[in-house]
Formats: structure tokens, sequence, C-alpha cells
């Protein structure tokens, strides 16, 4: 009896430890992230990558979830030389993710999607030939919750940066 006394303390005092973050069917979570690396392949000095999404799940598959939500992205870029300026490139984008929940490893989410978008680039200065188009990504990426709510977040893929580090809020 003192035995399963002892045990069932022990158990409720480590499980306090244990977050088991699948992302589920009507979880929100907010992400903010600073970000390295461009797909913009245009020389000059860069600034880091500043993007914001949002996400919301809709629908099981499985123990998996499918998520959508909106993307928000900025990044500089400050030229000079042939080409003599500033350039703004911002991303505003619908994205989808697939949340592999049947991993089964405590406290991480992982996931990847797609992501459509317009990227608006503006320049001021002057030799400039850039436009504003629309895009269409992939990324990846994986949250390690340290509560409940909060967690480290880590993406890789298309945006206004290629590696991208922050944080995350369920909310």
């Amino acid at each position: 009896m003192k035995k399963t006394i002892y045990l069932s303390i022990i158990s409720l005092c480590f499980s306090s430890l244990v977050f088991a973050q699948e992302f589920e069917v009507g979880d929100n979570v907010v992400s903010a992230h600073i970000g390295i690396g461009s797909s913009f392949g245009v020389g000059g000095s860069e600034s880091i990558g500043l993007s914001l999404n949002y996400e919301h799940g809709l629908w099981d598959v499985g123990d998996d979830v499918v998520s959508l939500g909106g993307y928000l992205g900025l990044k500089t870029f400050n030229f000079n030389g042939a080409i003599d300026g500033k350039l703004t490139y911002t991303i505003i984008g619908a994205r989808g993710a697939y949340h592999f929940n049947s991993l089964n490893i405590d406290n991480v989410d992982i996931y990847g999607g797609a992501m459509i978008s317009f990227n608006n680039v503006s320049f001021s200065g002057q030799g400039s030939n850039f436009s504003s188009a629309l895009g269409a990504t992939i990324f990846a990426g994986a949250r390690y919750y340290f509560s409940d709510n909060l967690a480290a977040s880590v993406e890789v893929g298309y945006g206004v940066a290629f590696l991208n580090l922050g944080v995350a809020l369920k909310l």
C-alpha cells in the first residue's frame, strides 16, 4: 500500500513536467520570428527578417491535424552602387500546415506546409526594376513547449528569410 502511495505521489510530481503538446483542432497559435537569409538574391546590406503568423487547427487526419492561418513578413535591403536606394519587401500570405502529432514527441510540435502570398516590393531610389508579385512557398518547422502555452520556435523555408527563430504562444 505504501509503495502505491509513493508511486502515485512521484507520478503526480513528474507529470507536471511533461507537456504533451499536440496541435489539436481548435488550437490557435501566434508565432513571432526573426530570420536570416533571403530568396531575394539582390546583394546590398539586408536587415533581419521579421515575421508574424497565426494558425488555427481545423481538422483531424488520424492523430495529425491540419491548420490554416495567415503570415506577415518584412525585410529591407540597402544599396549603394549601380543600384542606389532602399528596397522594402513585405509578404502577406495564407498558410496551411500539417502537424505530425503521430510522431508522439513530448513537448514538440513538428509541422510542414505551404503558403500562397502577395509579395509587395517597394523601392525608393534609382536604378531598380524590382516588382511585386504573387508567390507560393513551402516551409517546415518545430516548436518546443516550455509550458502549456509558450514555445521556442524554429522554421525553415521561403518567406522573408530562410531560417527563422522565435517564440510561439498558444492562445
